[in-house]
């Protein structure tokens, strides 16, 4: 029976073609030349019109998202496919959601399946049995063939010989084991990345100190020419990489990583490379090869980054950052258990805070206290407990001195060697062209020309750095530093500590500090990295009370200033004393008026002078007719007498001894017998 008819010639054939991997369009080429090859097949069973949908080559189709089956699937509904092609079903689909899809639907508008096999008409009882049989038989090879690989993945990692890629600075030796790579300019970089984060403690950082010293890493890149090393500007996800690979630390690892489904859709949708706890890892082999740090460094720089990470929630202490608060991240809340949060203000101190909704503007906070004397307790006791490895750490530190500087002339000198080594290479390969093969030559030719100009650039770079060594200490400068190990408060408090120090310090040695807060003190539990534990007990400031505080001698003089002058007077009058504010400031009108207001003086009065009967130097010279230098040389010889609070304050007069002078010394007989003579005055 021909199940051809004219019904379906008068629509268009579609030939699906697929293929399941990238590695199958490299790799099996035959596989794809059958598929195209179904459209002669279309043309001999009397189609003219056949159209070929091969967007989904490298796609599986074990249910993924395929935009050609999608069309594929669109064209039949529209009822423009006559038949649809291919050379198996499994080419169609792989689960049998998409394969049972496609069979209802060309039965619903009489469309039919053709394969290398026979033809089918998906509304034949015996045909769709027949189809569906090799629906499910495709969908059962997929599950066998993928549990026999994964079988078999899984049984050679478990011995530890599977490698899919090799870590930069491995490679595979000839009895196919793991071995360090022979460039020792890879070792040397590889060690130094781990060594600096030993010491930086951060990702970032790090990455940030290498750019700046102009140190490259090497990358593995895959291509035609096989695995190649590149040397490229270090970024951060490369650094990462380096410090989280465990194989770095000697170990075999299989199954770090997972994949993950979900719909997306209507469709299921698998995301691959879900990194899994270590506790789900499927095979881990320490001391598998030689590493590059040992497995206990390893761990303790996982413990390390996960503690960086600022976003993680109150369990982390967070990253080490510039600002007030050597404790921020130590501190917990001993009444609610959150972390406490440091809280900057650009007037007032550092703060400790425990907010359980995080709404800073709000007064429902668990507890907050300033930082200044919880700050110095602790450093306190932890001074105390590290004082025996002083001398130690000052002999590290001179060795570390010695050594600054080192490790980029070093990764210089290595690029320098790598460079002269491609200089001689390129011209061997120039030598070993045939001359009269220009277009080969000349590119050769052209590539040995510039790696002189590298080399000469690297030879510049490593004088410069020869120049900038740091010299060595000289014999009082390594006595000071000792010295300076016997003191530790000093060398604490020294204005060269930077605070990021300070807070690395206390880090390396406390793991977390609880706090509850009493009536009148703060009570400390420091949980110390070894274990152990320490009480500490420190004085909590009353309300107002901070160490923002002003002499008694200033407060004084400021009180009996405001009833002689106004604020605006009152201010050069202590500049001009050296008195400054509680902060350091010079003061202002402003300042003057804010500190009167703190303390409660009263602002001056017009008129005050005459409630009290006193009177100025200026108005004392005008009522007994003198000039103001001779009504003060008068004060000064205790002809009148007057008083000043201080350099630069008015002289103050009372009135009645200006009454009692001029009483004293008024004239007992005229000057003339005249009554009309009048006083000759300068005009």
């Amino acid at each position: 029976m021909n199940k051809i008819t004219p019904e379906h010639l008068a629509r268009d054939a579609y030939v699906y073609v697929r293929q399941s991997t990238a590695d199958q369009l490299l790799n099996n080429p035959e596989s794809r030349r059958r598929q195209y090859a179904l459209v002669a097949r279309a043309r001999s069973l009397g189609w003219e019109h056949v159209i070929v949908i091969d967007d989904d080559l490298g796609r599986s189709g074990g249910g993924q998202l395929r935009p050609g089956f999608e069309r594929l699937l669109a064209a039949i509904c529209a009822g423009k496919a006559g038949a649809v092609l291919a050379i198996e079903a499994s080419r169609l689909a792989r689960n049998g959601r998409d394969w049972h899809t496609l069979l209802e639907f060309c039965a619903f508008v009489n469309s039919l399946i053709i394969d290398e096999d026979g033809i089918y008409d998906p509304r034949l009882v015996n045909d769709r049995l027949l189809l569906g049989l090799k629906g499910t038989f495709s969908e059962l090879e997929l599950s066998i063939f993928r549990q026999r690989s994964q079988a078999a993945l899984r049984l050679k990692a478990a011995r530890g010989d599977l490698y899919t890629t090799v870590a930069i600075g491995y490679r595979r030796s000839a009895d196919d084991r793991l071995e360090q790579d022979p460039d020792l300019r890879i070792r040397e970089a590889l060690s130094l990345v781990f060594r600096k984060f030993s010491e930086m403690g951060s990702v970032r950082q790090l990455a940030l100190w290498l750019r700046q010293e102009g140190i490259d890493l090497p990358i593995a890149v895959y291509g035609r020419q096989g695995r190649t090393v590149q040397w490229r500007p270090p970024r951060y996800n490369t650094v990462h990489r380096l410090l989280t690979n465990p194989v770095y630390a000697g170990a075999y690892v299989f199954g770090r990583t997972g994949s993950r489904a979900r719909f997306d859709g209507r469709r299921k949708v698998i995301t691959h490379g879900v990194a899994r706890r270590r506790e789900e890892w499927e095979v881990l082999i320490r001391d598998h090869h030689d590493g590059y740090i040992s497995w206990e460094e390893y761990d303790r720089n996982q413990k390390v980054i996960a503690v960086n990470a600022n976003m993680k929630g109150s369990m982390v202490a967070g990253s080490v950052r510039k600002g007030g608060g050597l404790l921020v991240g130590l501190l917990r809340c001993g009444h609610c258990g959150r972390k406490l949060k440091v809280l900057h203000h650009a007037r007032r101190d550092t703060r400790y805070i425990c907010n359980a909704e995080m709404d800073y503007a709000s007064d429902k906070k668990c507890i907050t206290f300033s930082n200044m004397r919880v700050d110095a307790a602790v450093s306190a006791e932890v001074l105390r407990a590290i004082s025996p490895l002083a001398i130690e750490a000052a002999l590290q530190l001179i060795a570390d001195r010695e050594r600054a500087g080192t490790e980029r002339l070093r990764q210089s000198e290595l690029a320098l060697e790598q460079g002269r080594y491609e200089v001689t290479h390129a011209r061997r390969q120039y030598d070993a062209v045939d001359p009269d093969n220009r277009l080969v030559a000349g590119e050769l030719e052209r590539r040995w020309n510039e790696r002189p100009a590298t080399v000469a650039r690297l030879e510049e770079h490593i004088q410069s750095l020869q120049n900038e060594q740091p010299r060595a200490l000289r014999d009082d400068e390594r006595a000071t530093l000792l010295a300076l190990a016997d003191d530790l408060p000093q060398l604490w408090n020294h204005p060269a500590a930077s605070t990021e120090t300070r807070k690395r310090i206390l880090r390396a040695v406390l793991k977390e500090i609880i706090v509850t807060v009493a009536a009148d003190r703060l009570c400390l539990v420091l949980h110390w990295q070894g274990g152990d534990h320490t009480r500490l007990e420190v004085a909590k400031n009353r309300t107002g009370q901070n160490r923002w505080k002003t002499d008694v001698e200033t407060v004084q003089l400021v009180r009996e200033l405001a009833r002689m002058l106004p604020d605006h007077s009152i201010a050069p009058v202590l500049n001009r004393l050296g008195i400054r504010s509680a902060k350091g400031y010079s003061w202002t009108q402003l300042r003057v008026r804010n500190f009167r207001s703190v303390h409660q003086i009263a602002v001056y009065r017009e008129g005050e002078w005459a409630e009290r009967g006193e009177m100025t130097l200026e108005a004392v010279a005008q009522i007994m007719d003198v000039s103001v230098m001779t009504a003060l040389r008068m004060i000064q010889r205790g002809v009148i007498k007057g008083r000043q609070l201080c350099k630069g304050a008015p002289w103050v007069i009372k009135v009645e001894d200006v009454a009692a002078y001029r009483a004293q010394n008024a004239p007992q007989h005229p000057l003339s017998a005249d009554p009309a003579q009048q006083i000759f005055e300068f005009q």
